[in-house]
């Protein structure tokens, strides 16, 4: 491993590289802010339908990632374990979402959920409705947002040595317990890593979405319609306050995540 030295020529050229690329990122976010008054964000923060679309988009988003990392996570530990024919395209498959554009992203599942649609006939004769409705944002959410979670299990899982699943099965484990007691756990913070960002991906989400179900309103698309009809004095406030709430979620992750690996150094140290 290379270390470079804090005044190696090196090393301060990419650390000037990496603050114009931290400068971009971060500079539009304080100018919004400091662009906007006080009294403009307390009432963002207290306008009913800027809370009921960020709890909407929130509520939507985690369904989304919940459910469909039931089939994601055991599919990704196939993925990484077994060689099978065209396995290379069902791996580039799975990425499709992310290439193709987000407005034919959201044609692409209108277009299996619609009304006239078999999978939109099934759901209302059970009494769901997909179009206009938080069941077809949840769809169109985790469309966009499935290859982030399945890439990095898939890469979680094949960091797991295979010599230890092979050990466990000799002494007569089964593959379930293995699965659950070994490979699991030991994959766990590249598959919590892909939850968070299937969760990001799913509540930025707005070209998708806009086609599914335009009403009711998740935050992006409120933001957009604000911004339509009223300009940029009105739905900058709007975007300021779910900023700070999806930095406030996130943040708290991370922080969770951090306690807890510190927790099991300690035990293991202890344990040592």
């Amino acid at each position: 491993m290379i270390s470079l030295n804090n005044k190696e020529p090196l090393f301060l050229i990419f650390c000037f590289l990496g603050s114009i690329a931290l400068l971009f990122i971060i500079s539009p976010i304080i100018g919004m802010t400091f662009n906007s008054s006080i009294n403009e964000l307390v009432e963002a923060a207290e306008d009913k339908e800027i809370q009921n679309s960020i709890s909407l988009t929130l509520i939507t988003s985690m369904a989304a990632t919940l459910i469909f990392a039931v089939f994601s996570i055991p599919f990704a530990y196939v993925l990484a374990r077994k060689d099978f024919f065209l396995k290379g395209l069902i791996k580039s498959i799975i990425n499709i979402p992310i290439i193709i554009p987000h407005s034919a992203a959201g044609i692409a599942v209108l277009s299996i959920i619609s009304r006239d649609s078999l999978i939109g006939r099934i759901g209302q004769n059970i009494g769901i409705d997909f179009v206009n409705n938080p069941p077809g944002i949840i769809l169109a959410m985790a469309f966009v947002s499935l290859p982030f979670l399945i890439n990095a299990a898939y890469d979680g899982f094949k960091a797991v040595p295979v010599h230890l699943e092979k050990t466990a099965l000799n002494l007569g484990a089964s593959h379930t317990k293995v699965f659950f007691t070994i490979s699991l756990p030991l994959a766990w913070r590249s598959i919590l890593t892909g939850l968070v960002l299937m969760w990001a991906r799913g509540m930025s989400e707005f070209g998708a979405v806009v086609i599914v179900a335009y009403n009711p309103m998740i935050t992006p698309v409120l933001i957009f319609e604000r911004f339509n009809a009223f300009g940029l004095k009105y739905s900058r406030p709007a975007a300021i306050i779910f900023i700070g709430v999806c930095l406030v979620f996130f943040i708290s992750i991370r922080l969770l995540s951090s306690t807890n690996k510190s927790s099991k150094k300690t035990r293991s140290s202890k344990n040592a």
